[in-house]
């Protein structure tokens, strides 16, 4: 049995991610306790890892696996994103994971062996409109991981992003509210259908087994063929 730190583990790819990992010494960190959490037994924190203090978070001497899930879709032009717009965006998606691996970072190096894994988006690869303001923050993620990946290669601790495209998740429920829209997000990738957390999940559990151990500073899309297909 191993130890993972899950953050945003509430709801959508990272509570998938804590319900297949459950059977391992799972610790999760939330900014809202859900009963979904509460039925997998995990070792909980109720904690904003963007701007609350985290001197006290009581963690394992040695950890195995980190996970930052925590995203955002703030989807408006250009013109009507505010300096806060972007700001707010690049601490929830950046700043919360720099804070919260700084945090991690002795328990990690004291396992000799651990994995780290961080999430962008199809967005920061392939230009969309109205992305402006996510697609920053995730490309800061992007490139914190390959710079982070070659400077712990060394202690064995491996780095790498999943970038999805549009998934079932509640963070998406605005996109997804019909089922025309469904249909047409769907058909937007090449595989004809949008992502399910499932599908992240798998990814992430495989990022932190044995697996992976010769994978890092890597960027995978997870993306239904969007990232780099055109039909």
């Amino acid at each position: 049995m191993i130890n993972i730190l899950i953050v945003g583990a509430g709801k959508g790819i990272g509570l998938e991610t804590a319900r297949l990992l459950k059977d391992e010494n799972l610790f999760t960190i939330s900014r809202h306790a859900t009963p979904e959490l509460d039925e997998l037994g995990s070792q909980f924190f109720e904690l904003d890892v963007s701007k609350d203090d985290l001197s006290n978070l009581s963690l394992p001497e040695e950890l195995h696996g980190l996970v930052f899930c925590p995203g955002s879709i703030n989807l408006r032009p250009f013109n009507r994103l505010t300096e806060e717009d972007f700001l707010a965006d690049f601490n929830q998606n950046f700043m919360g994971a720099v804070r919260i691996i700084q945090k991690c970072l002795p328990a990690l190096k004291k396992s000799k062996g651990a994995s780290i894994v961080l999430f962008s988006t199809v967005a920061a690869k392939v230009g969309m409109p109205f992305h402006t303001s996510i697609a920053a923050s995730k490309g800061a993620i992007e490139g914190f991981a390959k710079s982070l990946a070659a400077e712990l290669a060394a202690a064995n601790i491996r780095v790498n992003v999943i970038a999805p495209s549009l998934s079932d998740t509640s963070l998406a429920a605005q996109l997804l509210s019909t089922e025309e829209k469904r249909i047409a997000s769907a058909k937007r990738h090449p595989l004809q259908r949008i992502g399910l957390p499932e599908d992240s999940a798998q990814l992430v559990a495989f990022l932190l087994s044995d697996k992976s151990s010769w994978m890092t500073g890597q960027i995978i899309g997870l993306d239904g063929g969007l990232g780099n297909i055109k039909l």
